[in-house]
């Protein structure tokens, strides 16, 4: 059994992220990283991502999120890291 933390990891991603296949990118890796969670498009055209699992792999994500290898254009990324809540069921496009 890993012993390693469980954490959430919100991410504000902003630059030219939205209409652009980001969310689904999103979520693709993070599934692939065996996250739950989020990716969701905000009225200021920032996409918010949120999502909880082991620490390396939401560090993992977050790397992911800065690029290269992003669709769109992402021109920088906010992190808040927290205490896992859980209630999460796999990962969804909002």
């Amino acid at each position: 059994m890993d012993d390693e933390q469980t954490v959430r990891l919100t991410a504000w991603a902003r630059g030219r992220v939205q209409g652009v296949g980001f969310r689904w990118w999103v979520r693709a890796r993070a599934l692939e990283l065996g996250l739950a969670g989020s990716a969701s498009n905000l009225a200021d055209g920032r996409v918010e991502v949120v999502a909880e699992g082991g620490r390396a792999a939401c560090e993992e994500l977050l790397e992911l999120l800065r690029g290269p290898g992003t669709p769109g254009r992402v021109e920088g990324v906010t992190e808040r890291w927290s205490a896992a809540r859980g209630g999460l069921d796999g990962f969804q496009e909002r």
